[in-house]
């Protein structure tokens, strides 16, 4: 029996490879399927399931490029419907790896089809349940992504969930692993734990949704103070579920070396230039009009939560960091990169033609600059909580994913000096560089973002404990 979870840190993703006697299951895959590939030659077996827990909201699955790829079969639970061939299983079907059998468990409540992965080891004894985004380490799945032509609230799905829970997965036995489908920094739940797999036993002890004890409990613990899903979620949901274009055919698109000249019309077209370099590098010179979100963060987050899905991309990149900048676009939906600057900024720098550029300030800078300009507006990107929890007196807090709304831009005009800043600084240089391409060029980046600032004695800071309680 070898099980092997495969974690991407950038999506707080967990798929799993489980091997035995030769025959091989995949759940929940990512869209790029070229390690699961390589893991099933180096162990000399042949993939032969591939199982979803649910219609992923955060990312776009490789369940399709992989059936393609290999002839598995790709199994959903119950109340399944999809656009592609599928097994739909009924609760409690067995499927045989080997040795092994996984039972599947219907546990609705994040989703209606969303079920659990019940392993049982060569001796029949339970091991191990890869439990998706209904159970994570230390929370369970959002109840509030009912979808399309579901006539469902929140609370209703949340009732589910307490009811699969109870029935599915409280039942289980203490030592039984827990993998879940995601990890600390997943948009999926509230809360999740720092670590990405558990026991039931300690999921029991310590998941403070498993301690409600009614059904009431349980719904008001997990919709209380519930963020809204980032606004690509539904976007990937329906492409899991209606089907997508390979990912050979998107990279081989994407992969096409531009020039000046190409990029020049791009701007003109208004084609998305996406720059994906270190945020130090960008706010140093960058194409004017260029929308930065550095490979070095929440890449395909971030993308997903501000970029348009209908508009084309063209790509600045570190050179050499084409493809895996269009694999991870890929892995939240992106499908219209069609190309990239030959050689990077590099190439436009070097053509003469003219550079922007942000310009970098440190906290005690700022500091010094506060009391003598009244037009200074300090604009904080990071979430309301963490605004919440301490910000800049008299700052005006507009997270990240909510600047893009032409009605929250517009509070922010050309006469103010704008400080800007977030927790570290890269979602701060994401942010200015949206600011930039609408016009507002007055403004500085301040270096180390809430984690410099609240340290200047001269900054005035509060608290909102009305939002914190």
């Amino acid at each position: 029996m070898f099980i092997q979870q495969l974690y991407t840190g950038c999506l707080s993703e967990a798929a799993y490879f489980i091997e035995s006697e030769g025959e091989i299951a995949i759940i929940d895959p990512l869209r790029d399927i070229d390690t699961y590939l390589q893991m099933a030659e180096e162990r000399k077996g042949k993939i032969k399931y591939i199982f979803e827990t649910h219609f992923h909201a955060d990312f776009v699955s490789g369940h399709l490029d992989l059936a393609r790829a290999t002839g598995a079969t790709i199994i959903y639970g119950p109340n399944t419907e999809t656009n592609f061939d599928v097994h739909v299983a009924k609760d409690g079907e067995q499927f045989s790896i080997g040795q092994l059998k996984i039972e599947v468990l219907h546990t609705p409540g994040h989703t209606l089809e969303s079920s659990c992965y019940l392993l049982k080891d060569p001796n029949g004894k339970d091991h191990c349940v890869f439990t998706g985004d209904t159970l994570f380490v230390g929370d369970v799945g959002r109840p509030d992504l009912a979808q399309k032509g579901e006539d469902l609230t929140m609370e209703d799905l949340a009732g589910m969930m307490y009811n699969s829970i109870q029935k599915k997965i409280i039942p289980l036995a203490d030592d039984v692993i827990v993998y879940p489908a995601h990890g600390p920094g997943s948009a999926c739940g509230k809360n999740l734990g720092p670590n990405t797999s558990s026991t039931i036993g300690e999921e029991k002890r310590s998941n403070y949704a498993l301690k409600a004890g009614t059904a009431a409990e349980f719904i008001n613990s997990v919709t209380e103070g519930l963020k809204e899903p980032p606004l690509y979620f539904p976007i990937n949901a329906r492409i899991n579920k209606e089907g997508y274009e390979g990912i050979d055919a998107i990279i081989e698109k994407g992969m096409q070396p531009l020039g000046v000249e190409a990029i020049k019309k791009a701007k003109e077209n208004d084609v998305i230039l996406l720059d994906t370099r270190n945020a130090t590098e960008f706010t140093k010179g960058f194409v004017p009009g260029s929308i930065f979100i550095g490979l070095e963060g929440r890449f395909a987050e971030w993308a997903g939560s501000v970029l348009p899905f209908d508009k084309s991309i063209i790509l600045i990149t570190e050179p050499g960091k084409e493809k895996e900048t269009i694999i991870r676009l890929a892995r939240v939906g992106f499908s219209k990169v069609e190309g990239y600057l030959s050689g990077g900024y590099t190439t436009w720098e070097q053509s003469g033609e003219a550079s922007d550029i942000i310009i970098d300030i440190e906290a005690d800078e700022m500091a010094m600059d506060l009391p003598f300009d009244d037009n200074i507006m300090v604009l904080d990107v990071r979430n309301s909580t963490e605004f919440a929890n301490g910000h800049v007196k008299d700052a005006l807090n507009i997270p990240l994913n909510d600047l893009v709304d032409p009605l929250n831009m517009s509070a922010i005009e050309e006469e103010h000096n704008v400080y800007v800043h977030c927790a570290g600084g890269y979602r701060s240089v994401i942010a200015a560089s949206l600011l930039k391409k609408e016009g507002i060029h007055n403004l500085r980046n301040i270096l180390g973002g809430w984690g410099e600032i609240k340290d200047q004695e001269k900054i005035k800071t509060e608290k909102e404990p009305a939002v914190l309680n």
